[in-house]
C-alpha cells in the first residue's frame, strides 16, 4: 500500500457522496475494541481510531504486553482502526510502526495535540509543538513502514498564533491527513473551538500542501453539525467527533431519529455483552471501568440520575445488567 492508498480511498467514498469523511476521535480509555463495535453497531464513522499508545512500550521488554489490549482488532471490525501513537523518540516509533504493521493496521496516526500533564512531562503530545526538531524526529521514525503516517494536534501551546508557524511545518511534512483541533493546548476545552481560524488553516494546505486532507475536530456534536460546519468551510475534507459521542452514541447517524430508552439501553447491553467476550479472550493490558460510559445510555428517561447512581454502584456486568432489567425487561 502506498503512503496514501489509504486516505485516498476513504475521501473518494466521502467525495462520491458529496460529503467530508467522519472519524471517532482517539479517546484514552474509551476507543478500544470494544466501544468501536458498539458505535459501529449504532451508527459507524468512516474512520475509528485506537486508545493512544505509547510508541516505547509496544516493543519494550516489561511494556509490551500491556498494549494488548489497547492494540486488539476484533475480526468484525470494518473499518479497521488507525492506530494513534505518541512518544517522543524517532527510535521508539521505528519500531514501533514495524510491530502495528504486523497486526494488521494500515494507517498510523501521531499524536502531537494530546493536553494530558503526564504527556507532557514525557515531552510527548502537545509539548511538541514547542520541540519542531523533536516532532521532525518523531515523523521520521513513524515513516520506517509502508504505512501512511498522518498527524493529530493543536493550534499551539499556550497562544493561538502559534498556529502560523507550526500548522505550516506540519504540512511541509506532506503527510496524507492533518487533524487539528481548533484550539490549544492550555485552553484544553475550556473555551469554544476557534472556528473562525479554519479557512487560514485552509488556506495554507492549500498553499503548502495540496494534497493534505485537512480534518477539524473540536465541539463537533454530530453528523448533522459536520457537515453544516464543512459547508461554511469550504476545502474541509474531514470531521472528527469526539466528546460528542457521550452525549449521543448515535451521533454519526446520516439522518437523525429519535431513539427510545429501549435501544440505548440495548446498546449498553451490547456493550457489556463485548466487555465480557473481551475478558474471556485473556488479552492483558488497559481496559476501561466500565461504569464511565453508563452516562452514555441513560439519559432522557424517568429517574436517569438515580439509575445512573444505582449502575455506578454495580461491580460486575450481570450486576449491571440486572439494574437494566429492572427498568428495562428485555
Amino acid at each position: 500500500m502506498t503512503q496514501s492508498a489509504y486516505w485516498n480511498r476513504i475521501a473518494e467514498k466521502a467525495k462520491g457522496e458529496n460529503r467530508p469523511f467522519f472519524s471517532l476521535a482517539p479517546m484514552e480509555a474509551v476507543t478500544g475494541t470494544v466501544f468501536r463495535r458498539v458505535i459501529m453497531r449504532a451508527a459507524a464513522p468512516d474512520n475509528f481510531y485506537t486508545e493512544f499508545t505509547n510508541a516505547l512500550s509496544i516493543t519494550h521488554p516489561l511494556a509490551k504486553e500491556a498494549t494488548k489490549g489497547r492494540l486488539y482488532i476484533d475480526p468484525e471490525e470494518n473499518p479497521k482502526p488507525i492506530v494513534q501513537l505518541w512518544g517522543n523518540s524517532g527510535v521508539d516509533f521505528s519500531k514501533a510502526v514495524k510491530e502495528v504493521e504486523k497486526d494488521g493496521y494500515e494507517a498510523i496516526d501521531l499524536n502531537m495535540g494530546c493536553p494530558d500533564i503526564a504527556v507532557i512531562k514525557n515531552h510527548s503530545g502537545s509539548d511538541l509543538i514547542r520541540h519542531f526538531d523533536t516532532a521532525q524526529e518523531v515523523i521520521d521514525g513513524a515513516r520506517q513502514s509502508d504505512l501512511p503516517v498522518t498527524v493529530k494536534t493543536r493550534l499551539g501551546y499556550s497562544k493561538i498564533e502559534e498556529f502560523e508557524t507550526w500548522i505550516p511545518f506540519l504540512l511541509k511534512q506532506q503527510v496524507p491527513v492533518l487533524t487539528v483541533h481548533v484550539r490549544t493546548r492550555e485552553e484544553m476545552s475550556k473555551v469554544p473551538a476557534h472556528y473562525e481560524l479554519i479557512d487560514q488553516l485552509v488556506q495554507m494546505r492549500d498553499a503548502i500542501a495540496p494534497d493534505t486532507l485537512l480534518q477539524i475536530n473540536g465541539d463537533i456534536a454530530d453528523y448533522q453539525a459536520g457537515i453544516q460546519l464543512a459547508k461554511e468551510h469550504p476545502g474541509v475534507d474531514g470531521i472528527m467527533i469526539g466528546r460528542g459521542i457521550f452525549m449521543n452514541p448515535y451521533a454519526f447517524e446520516k439522518v437523525p431519529q429519535v431513539h427510545s430508552s429501549h435501544e440505548l439501553l440495548g446498546l449498553l447491553r451490547y456493550q457489556l455483552d463485548l466487555y465480557d467476550e473481551f475478558v474471556a479472550k485473556g488479552i492483558p493490558g488497559h481496559f476501561a471501568p466500565l461504569q464511565r460510559f453508563f452516562k452514555i445510555y441513560v439519559r432522557g428517561m424517568k429517574g436517569a440520575s438515580a439509575i445512573r447512581n444505582e449502575l455506578m454502584m454495580t461491580k460486575t456486568t450481570d450486576q449491571a445488567r440486572a439494574v437494566i432489567n429492572e427498568i428495562d425487561p428485555s
